[in-house]
């Protein structure tokens, strides 16, 4: 089971991720700036220990530099949380997901046409 992270932490994974499933602390730091949001670089180094402790990323020394490689794709770290929110909250229930989307109106009609189309695309290629 992949672990949990805060939502900080989430932050810089989607960077690593984005990055091809590997960055340099410098490159992590790059990213961050641009959020508009002060970063502090004891945080930033506090946050990567957790997710190397979680077990979603390694690192290697490149001289006196950090690199950080994922170790969980995001699709699968997606997956496993979309699977702990339905287990949570819909008692693992996909159906009750979609069904409280639509409710909500927060699944529009387009939404449900390009859902209906990947779908008989997913069943073709089985």
């Amino acid at each position: 089971m992949i672990q949990q992270v805060s939502n900080s932490e989430l932050e810089l994974m989607k960077i690593v991720w984005a990055n091809g499933g590997t960055a340099l602390y410098v490159h992590i730091m790059e990213e961050l700036s641009k959020t508009g949001r002060v970063w502090q670089k004891n945080t930033i180094i506090t946050l990567l220990s957790r997710l190397v402790e979680k077990g979603l990323l390694k690192t290697n020394k490149i001289g006196r530099r950090n690199e950080y490689i994922a170790l969980v794709s995001e699709e699968d770290y997606q997956a496993e949380q979309t699977q702990v929110l339905l287990n949570k909250y819909f008692d693992g229930s996909a159906k009750g997901l979609v069904s409280a989307l639509i409710h909500r109106e927060m699944l529009t009609a387009e939404d449900y046409e390009e859902l209906k189309q990947f779908w008989e695309k997913e069943r073709e290629n089985r």
